[in-house]
């Protein structure tokens, strides 16, 4: 559960409660106060040990991946599974604005799928990016209960997760459409014994740990998941109960009664929850589990990960309906190929980050840069298998500096070759990554501040404008920095992007999609379905032939032209920086024909941005008559 979906007060609140039990509390997908990460004085931490990284990326930054022990990746939920999010203007308020990158009163909509994820490779590309902006925490995929899950995990498994969470149909937010919360999903005792089953049957339970979540309530819950396979278990709906909540079934209409899922100082004052009161009841639940436990026989947890034989049906609660249905399937043991295979997790995935160039090559040079802020210049060769170059040393940037980061400029890497994917994932403010060549996907992803360079070799003799430089999806969930590529960029550039200034010559379909901050200037044509979603932010195209209109989607969006010095200005300050990092010829265009490029460039401009921009210039000419 997000912060923006529930109040401060209550997310706070039950990560105080975790964190003094030694459990984990989860952000939800709306990222996290920074002011949570320092313990407080009386020693209690309201810092969420997990931190999700969901389709919207909201506040994914290098500081908030920094400060976590577990990063999930949200592939769907038990309560919506193939559903994207959507806050209400009317729930984000300056605090969940400025958290998670976007504006006041400006809706905001997570989208269905991740778009830097289409493949079982995709999703271990980002589980190697989250673990090179944070070594020491686990990496978590949640997946829903669904027939065949276990088949997906084992995937996941494969792409080096290290935990997996399999959510049931019951729990998740009140929010979700009716339609969803009465026939989606499965319940969690089917995914997680197919789960279980399946990673046993294939010699893959000893690499992850095993979590179910999605209406547990009770000790007998806890038992019975991990008579299942479970090794760990997430509860939600019930410690909000303890905290008050009464099930009005109002959290998307902000206006929950008692002080939970709403936004409303006035309602939120109602709130009435303690941390004692989430910590009295796990207790209990752990109480019940623990009394169970000793009438089976076991000691620990852990001896009684898959021990379905300590299942069995009730005759007593047999009904008409249930003629015909067959639990075996999922009572039975787990089918181990062979006598050495491990039934729970004893063992860590291998990622592979000592071969890193991050490793080998750039934290040893940057580290004057590290411990006393001088400048470094670091000069190497790249191939497409140096992946991710850069997170990790801005993961050592954030330890240090935090979201600030180091002064711009501090560390500038100049590197040749054709780079691998996620050159400058999550990168720090103070680095600047200037690549003399090309790049695969998702350059600049989650981008943090720091600046991306890339333009052709110079000897090259083809016409950078007309040929494709990156790959897809880059600047997916971007929140600050800078990035200038000389040439064209593939599909879905600047996804979600929310606070990131980019120049590129030429984007393929689905530019700017869902994007909630940021400028992009775009010195090209673009693909179809350019700014669908788009509800922040601006894009400047330079629409030579008069077509762009075609290519856009104007369901969110209004195309006008630039406007008043100020905006030239700031347009300009941008294209003549992209000139000055690259040499672009179409930058040097747009420079020496300013009045043409002007009259050419459209403005793209989301309704409700310029609503809330007329309405703060308002407030601020009332405010200062």
């Amino acid at each position: 559960m997000s912060f923006g979906s529930i109040s401060a007060e209550s997310h706070e609140t039950l990560a105080v409660a975790m964190n003094r039990l030694g459990g984990k509390s989860n952000t939800g997908e709306g990222g996290e106060d920074p002011a949570r990460f320092h313990p407080l004085e009386n020693g209690d931490s309201k810092r969420s040990a997990i931190k999700q990284i969901a389709s919207g990326r909201f506040g994914v930054t290098i500081e908030y991946l920094t400060n976590a022990d577990e990063l999930q990746i949200k592939i769907s939920q038990g309560a919506k599974p193939g559903e994207g999010g959507e806050l209400p203007g009317k729930k984000v308020d300056k605090n969940i604005a400025r958290i998670r990158y976007s504006t006041p009163g400006v809706g905001l909509i997570s989208p269905p799928p991740h778009h830097d994820i289409y493949s079982i490779e995709d999703l271990a590309q980002l589980i190697h990016d989250l673990k090179n902006a944070n070594r020491a925490a686990r990496i978590s995929v949640k997946l829903v209960s669904e027939v065949g899950v276990g088949v997906i995990a084992s995937g996941v498994a494969k792409a080096h997760a290290d935990h997996i969470l399999i959510a049931g149909d019951t729990g998740g937010t009140g929010a979700s459409p009716l339609t969803s919360i009465k026939h989606a999903g499965l319940p969690w005792e089917l995914g997680i014994a197919e789960t279980h089953q399946v990673l046993v049957l294939n010699d893959l339970r000893s690499r992850v740990v095993l979590q179910t979540d999605g209406g547990l309530k009770t000790g007998r819950d806890v038992v019975i998941a991990a008579l299942l396979g479970a090794e760990e278990f997430g509860f939600a709906t019930a410690p909000l109960i303890t905290l008050g909540c009464i099930m009005m079934r109002k959290c998307h209409l902000n206006t929950c009664p008692v002080g939970i899922a709403t936004q409303d100082p006035e309602l939120r004052a109602k709130f009435t929850g303690k941390p004692e009161h989430v910590v009295n009841y796990l207790f209990m639940v752990a109480e019940e589990a623990r009394r169970i436990m000793a009438k089976l026989g076991f000691r620990t947890i852990d001896e009684m990960i898959g021990r379905t034989d300590c299942l069995k049906t009730e005759e007593a609660i047999r009904h008409w309906k249930m003629d015909g249905l067959d639990l075996t399937p999922i009572l039975q043991p787990a089918n181990k190929p062979h006598a050495d295979v491990d039934v729970r997790c004893t063992r860590a995935q291998d990622h592979g980050l000592d071969k890193s160039l991050d490793m080998t090559v750039l934290l040893e040079a940057a580290m004057p840069a590290l411990e006393n802020g001088t400048k470094v210049t670091i000069e190497s060769p790249i191939i497409n298998i140096n992946r991710t170059v850069g997170t990790i040393l801005s993961n050592e940037v954030a330890k240090r500096y935090g979201q600030a980061g180091l002064p711009d400029g501090t560390i500038h890497i100049k590197l040749t070759g054709s780079a691998g994917q996620s050159l400058g994932a999550f990168l720090s403010h103070g680095i600047t990554i200037e690549l003399d060549g090309d790049a695969n996907d998702y350059v600049g992803k989650g981008l943090s501040g720091g600046r991306v360079v890339v333009y052709p070799p110079k000897q090259s003799s083809f016409v950078a404008e007309d040929n494709i430089l990156v790959g897809n999806v880059c600047l997916y969930g971007a929140t600050g920095g800078e990035a200038f590529l000389r040439g064209r960029a593939a599909e879905r550039f600047a996804v979600r992007n929310s606070g990131a200034r980019t120049v590129v010559e030429g984007v393929g379909d689905h530019g700017c999609e869902y994007m909630t901050g940021g400028r992009v200037v775009v010195l090209g044509t673009t693909g179809r379905n350019f700014a669908a979603g788009m509800s922040g932010g601006i894009a400047y195209v330079w629409d030579k032939k008069g077509d762009f209109n075609l290519n856009c989607n104007l369901a969110t969006v209004e195309l006008e032209s630039i406007e008043g010095d100020e905006e030239q200005a700031e347009v300009k300050e941008l294209i003549q920086l992209h000139y000055d990092h690259t040499g672009s010829a179409m930058a040097k265009q747009a420079l020496e024909d300013w009045g043409t490029f002007v009259a050419q460039c459209v403005k793209v401009m989301p309704r409700d941005y310029k609503r809330v921009l007329q309405e703060m210039k308002a407030q601020t000419a009332a405010s200062a008559s």
